[in-house]
């Protein structure tokens, strides 16, 4: 039950939760992740994309049959809680708020580094006080901004696409077939270009603000997910016919290097402030997320009682969004997290391994029981293909979870 006073209020419709996956999907790990997932699969590139994109599918279906049945914020917090026992639910709640934070400070630390290098850490303060003052403001103005970031990213995207595969310097042969990095760097390619999917669940996070939920939700996460596998697509496609595998797996900048190979160095900066728009918009679905699943976990005392106040005017978990912002901008400020955020994918997979794990109870028959078993299969085998620190990293994060809930409940007890 939701306590009375902090409900939130529904005014997002299948429009809006589309575009708000979009913009938790089509972020800055589009311009990002292609390098390093080229260097670990080499010509199984497509081919990882793809594996990625049958296990997001699958999650994806996962969380919207969850959300469907279960529209309050939180997402896979709330899910496994009510279907597999208050641990797990906290176990998905606590991997995702450490992982995640971790990823709004990376991502504006990215944006810090594309709009002003000499001074990322001031730009990264100013964005995430900004885009937490534009989430505070309400639901629908976070919807309205999150809509122009995607048009630019989108019109960024498509301007690479149009360049590579319209040049003389694309070819078909680049694109690569078979497996020159193994079964190991496929499995691990695929761990990588999974997190670049990993916002489509952000409208389950938000069920308690869309309307309609058990009609709204099951149609927005998987047409949000259609778009950006098909834009994903066609922007791997388009860079590999330049840069081939082995040049993409070097490219510190895949998609501005690819337009210099094209021909065109001119749209270079275009693509690189297309970069920074689109890791502010990953930024602000980002908080978005992060502060529902801490309102959820603070409504059961996970988190201090405090934060689980929703605002009389704007509808929103204030206390919540300024303690995540407040959060977000110390590490932003004091300590460069980009390169050591591996162990937010890990802990991604385990969040929607909960989430699979939780939809597989909701049904007896064996048909409803295949999609989630191989999301529940593919997120373990994922998450364990990463690179080893992400992984030790990962199952330090959680242990430490395990720990503080253990604390929490002895506390409890007395």
């Amino acid at each position: 039950m939701t306590p009375a006073g902090s409900a939130l209020c529904r005014t997002l419709g299948v429009g809006d939760a589309v575009v708000v996956g979009l913009g938790s999907m089509i972020g800055a790990g589009v311009f990002a992740a292609l390098a390093p997932a080229a260097r670990a699969a080499g010509s199984g590139l497509l081919l990882a994309l793809a594996l990625a994109a049958v296990v997001a599918y699958c999650n994806a279906m996962s969380s919207a049959r969850l959300a469907a049945r279960y529209p309050a914020s939180g997402g896979t917090y709330v899910y496994g809680r009510a279907r597999l026992g208050d641990f797990w639910g906290y176990l998905a709640g606590w991997s995702f708020i450490v992982g995640k934070t971790a990823s709004c400070a990376a991502m504006a630390l990215t944006a810090g580094a594309y709009v002003w290098p000499e001074q990322a850490h001031v730009v990264a303060v100013g964005a995430v006080v900004a885009l937490t003052a534009v989430n505070y403001g309400g639901i629908q103005k976070s919807a309205r901004v999150t809509r122009v970031i995607v048009a630019v990213v989108l019109a960024v995207l498509a301007s690479v696409v149009v360049v590579c595969l319209g040049s003389g310097r694309a070819g078909s042969g680049r694109l690569g077939v078979g497996l020159s990095g193994g079964t190991g760097g496929l499995l691990q390619a695929a761990g990588l270009l999974f997190f670049a999917f990993a916002g489509y669940a952000r409208v389950a996070t938000l069920g308690e603000e869309v309307r309609d939920p058990r009609r709204t939700i099951p149609r927005a996460i998987p047409l949000a997910l259609g778009i950006t596998l098909a834009v994903y697509g066609c922007v791997a496609v388009a860079v590999l016919s330049v840069l081939g595998p082995g040049g993409l797996g070097q490219a510190t900048a895949p998609l501005a290097d690819a337009v210099r190979a094209a021909g065109l160095p001119g749209l270079a900066p275009v693509v690189r402030v297309g970069a920074a728009v689109a890791a502010l918009g990953s930024l602000l679905a980002l908080i978005l997320g992060v502060s529902r699943t801490t309102l959820a976990m603070a409504r059961d005392r996970h988190l201090p009682r405090v934060l689980a106040a929703v605002h009389p005017r704007s509808q929103v978990p204030h206390r919540a969004e300024a303690a995540v912002g407040a959060v977000v901008a110390v590490l932003a400020a004091t300590v460069d997290v980009r390169g050591a955020i591996g162990f937010s994918s890990f802990g991604v997979l385990a969040y929607y391994a909960v989430a699979n794990a939780s939809a597989w109870t909701l049904e007896p028959s064996r048909a409803s029981r295949v999609v989630p078993a191989l999301g529940l299969i593919g997120c373990v085998v994922l998450a364990f293909s990463l690179p080893v620190v992400s992984v030790v990293v990962g199952v330090g994060v959680l242990a430490v979870g395990v720990v503080v809930y253990g604390v929490r409940g002895q506390q409890v007890s007395r």
